[in-house]
C-alpha cells in the first residue's frame, strides 16, 4: 500500500466527528478548519498541495496546489503525524449537520469522485485531485461545474454529506435522477450527465431548478438530503432583516403584529 493504513471510529448522530487512530509514524491529511482534537504526541504540519506520493518534489507540490485552486479550496492542507511509540488519536468534525461517509478506495478500484466541498480527511498518501467534466451540458448546468474532486489511492478517505445520506448501488443500465445539489459523489464507472426538466409549468413554477443530475450504472452513488446551499438559503430567508427580532414570526397576525407592537420597519 502507498497510503497509510489507518483505523477509525465515527461518533455522533446529527453532528458527527471521525476519530483516526494512528500507529507510530502514520499520518492523515485534512482540509483546513476540520480539525477537532488530538492526543499528545501528534505533530501537525501545514503542507503545500495534498502531500500525496503523486506530488513529490517542488514541481509536484506546485501542481498539487494548482489543482486545489481550480476546485476552490485552500492552497494548503494540514497533515497530522504520530511521532511517539504508542497509538495516538486525532479527530475531525463535520462542518454542518449530516453524516461522515468512510470511503475505502480499494473497494472502488482506487478512485472516487465527489463534489468540491465534500472531502473531510484521508490517510496520508491519498491524492486529492480534480475531475474535469467532458460534457458541455454537465459543466454549465450540473451544479458542480466542469470540475469535481477525485480521491485516488489505496487508503481510507472521509467525505461529508449534509442531512441524511442515501447510498444507491446501480446495476448496469439502471438510471437515477437526483437534484444537482444533493449529489455527494459516485464511483468512476457511473455515467454522470444532466437532464433538462420538460414542461413549461415545471420550468416556471416547479421550484426545483431546470436540471436533474442523471446517473447511470453500474456503480455506487451517494446522495445527501440537505445540501449546504439549501440550508444557507433557508437560514437567510428566515433571518430578520436589519438584525432585529421578528416579533410577528409564528403568529397569526404575521407582519401586522410588528405594526401593532410599534415596530413599523419595512
Amino acid at each position: 500500500m502507498t497510503a497509510h493504513e489507518i483505523d477509525y471510529r465515527i461518533y455522533g448522530e446529527e453532528m458527527q466527528y471521525v476519530e483516526i487512530e494512528l500507529d507510530p509514524q502514520e499520518g492523515v491529511i485534512a482540509e483546513a478548519g476540520s480539525f477537532m482534537m488530538m492526543d499528545d504526541g501528534i505533530k501537525m504540519e501545514t503542507i503545500f498541495g495534498d502531500g500525496s506520493e503523486q506530488n513529490k518534489g517542488f514541481l509536484g507540490s506546485i501542481l498539487g496546489a494548482g489543482k486545489r485552486i481550480l476546485t476552490g479550496e485552500n492552497l494548503f492542507m494540514t497533515a497530522f503525524y504520530n511521532v511517539l511509540s504508542g497509538k495516538r488519536n486525532v479527530s475531525f468534525a463535520s462542518p454542518y449537520p449530516g453524516k461522515i461517509i468512510p470511503i475505502d478506495l480499494t473497494e472502488f478500484r482506487g478512485k472516487f469522485i465527489c463534489q468540491k466541498d465534500a472531502f473531510l480527511c484521508a490517510a496520508k498518501g491519498v491524492s486529492v485531485g480534480i475531475e474535469f467534466s467532458k460534457k458541455i451540458g454537465r459543466g454549465f448546468f450540473g451544479g458542480e461545474g466542469f470540475i469535481m474532486q477525485k480521491l485516488e489511492g489505496d487508503g481510507m478517505a472521509f467525505v461529508h454529506a449534509g442531512g441524511t445520506m442515501a447510498k444507491k448501488v446501480l446495476q448496469a443500465g439502471e438510471t437515477l435522477r437526483v437534484d444537482t445539489g444533493c449529489l455527494v459523489g459516485f464511483t468512476q464507472d457511473v455515467d454522470y450527465d444532466i437532464e433538462f426538466i420538460g414542461g413549461i409549468k415545471n420550468k416556471l413554477f416547479g421550484g426545483e431548478g431546470l436540471f436533474y443530475a442523471k446517473l447511470q450504472g453500474p456503480g455506487t452513488v451517494y446522495i445527501q438530503s440537505l445540501p449546504f446551499s439549501r440550508l444557507a438559503a433557508r437560514v437567510w430567508a428566515s433571518a430578520p432583516q436589519g438584525g432585529g427580532k421578528d416579533k410577528g414570526e409564528g403568529s397569526i397576525l404575521g407582519g401586522l403584529g410588528n405594526i401593532l407592537d410599534g415596530d413599523n420597519r419595512f
